[in-house]
């Protein structure tokens, strides 16, 4: 491997500097974090340093723990070029393809005076913008209808309809609107600790750090998903709910690899009472509902602590948690939309259309952020007894992003070959697969999932 250029060296560190600093970790253990390899995502951000710095914080968080456990301090390394690989998918079939990752109606619109994004991966968005657009499945008529509205007053009709929209704004624009002014006013991390309580009797080994640690997955693409998918990596029981409606399938393949996939209906009394159970048991729970969305079931953040008072509680949302957006419906492409990074990516590169980043990078690079948070807390728990309350949006994550993206390095990513692939294959559901080598190492320590990738829905709701 190659050492980094001074110039990536110093972004990718200042981004897992931020990272590990918002989560309230030591500065001097940033010292045990080496960073490999060269080479960058094509991109006017600084993607690639994001996604080595995001996932090197994550790293440095396990052997903070094994440390707090008495073991050794291990060197973290982290790999900015699998860390670039790992931003888009991780998994590489075999014989098959998954389905698409987007639906016939989702992308970017040209309006009467703008672009606009309409996300519509899911049956009932897609229902919304298509009821308010009175027109069919069918792109073509798609664009047309769009053609006829103002860009602001779609945004804001399908949102109203229980849809996803957002317009193509400027970053000077959003610094000015509402909601960009609150959430880029917000930490990065909102971290709040626990009450007092026992401390846990765990055993954490160094070959699967993570490994009887209970954590409670209730997370959709990506942010979420990414941030359990990497806790069970190093041997974490990550238990995944999910409603019986609910199914991402272009995603599922690369995101779930060691966990385990139920379903429960928290609507109803004998879901609830499930739910509440599962929850009493868990040493984590990650969830990636809007704000107001568990509070509407009975689970808002006090009744989880009081059904769980040690819990490390992480919750993400799109536009963070203030602000006249703090319960708004989005995700990452929408985001990168409304933030700026969109209409910066077109106008820089001379295109005539909304170009967003090369990979869903704040989706990836919260995921990271989660999961540093996450182990982070249970350091805290195997010291102290005391659990933790973190929240984060995708929304701050782009904000880290313009803000610390300097010069960029034009040195080009070599491509992927064959040894960049672990070379175990993996049985999931859907056919034979392998998965890239991990990006990061705590030692020797490498990610590996104790059970291949299923469907979801395909595993009972308990531990």
């Amino acid at each position: 491997m190659s050492t980094l250029s001074a110039i990536s060296e110093a972004s990718a560190r200042g981004f897992l500097r931020e990272i590990w600093l918002a989560a309230k970790g030591e500065r001097h253990y940033l010292e045990q974090v080496q960073l490999t390899d060269s080479g960058s995502l094509p991109s006017i951000f600084a993607v690639t340093d994001l996604a080595v710095g995001a996932m090197g914080a994550a790293g440095l968080a396990v052997a903070e723990l094994l440390h707090a456990a008495g073991n050794d301090l291990a060197e973290v390394h982290a790999d900015r070029r699998l860390a670039s690989f790992w931003f888009g998918t991780s998994i590489r079939p075999q014989g098959w393809e998954p389905p698409a990752l987007w639906d016939a109606v989702a992308g970017d619109y040209q309006a009467a005076d703008g672009w606009i994004r309409l996300h519509t991966n899911a049956p009932h968005h897609r229902a919304a913008a298509l009821t308010v657009l009175d027109a069919t499945v069918d792109r073509a008529a798609v664009a047309a209808a769009v053609a006829g509205w103002s860009a602001e007053e779609l945004e804001i009709a399908v949102v109203a309809q229980g849809g996803c929209a957002a317009v193509m704004r400027t970053t000077d624009q959003w610094r000015a609107h509402p909601q960009g002014m609150a959430v880029n006013s917000e930490p990065l991390l909102h971290i709040v600790d626990g009450p007092a309580a026992a401390k846990p009797d765990w055993t954490i080994g160094r070959q699967r750090p993570l490994q009887g640690i209970r954590v409670l997955d209730l997370t959709r693409v990506l942010a979420g998903p990414t941030a359990t998918r990497f806790m069970a990596g190093f041997g974490a029981d990550v238990l995944r709910i999910d409603p019986a409606s609910w199914d991402e399938p272009g995603v599922i393949p690369d995101m779930v690899p060691g966990k385990r996939c139920a379903r429960l209906d928290l609507r109803t009394s004998l879901g609830q009472e499930i739910f509440t159970q599962l929850l009493a048991q868990a040493d984590v729970l990650v969830h990636g509902y809007r704000s107001d969305a568990l509070a509407g079931m009975g689970f808002d953040a006090e009744n989880r602590r009081r059904i769980n008072p040690a819990l490390v509680d992480v919750s993400l949302d799109a536009y963070g948690w203030s602000g006249p957006w703090k319960t708004r419906r989005g995700f990452d492409s929408l985001v990168q939309m409304s933030s700026g990074i969109a209409e910066a990516g077109m106008r820089q590169l001379g295109r005539d259309r909304p170009t967003p980043l090369p990979v869903q990078a704040l989706d990836h690079a919260t995921g990271y952020l989660m999961a540093t948070a996450a182990i982070r807390g249970l350091t805290q728990r195997l010291k102290t007894g005391k659990g933790m309350e973190v929240r984060t949006s995708l929304a701050r994550m782009a904000q880290l992003l313009v803000t610390g993206s300097g010069q960029q390095v034009d040195e080009i990513l070599v491509p992927e070959n064959k040894d960049d692939l672990a070379p175990a294959i993996e049985q999931t559901f859907w056919g034979p697969a392998q998965r890239l080598h991990g990006a990061v190492k705590i030692g020797s320590t490498s990610m590996s999932w104790d059970r291949p990738a299923a469907p979801l829905g395909s595993a009972q709701p308990e531990w």
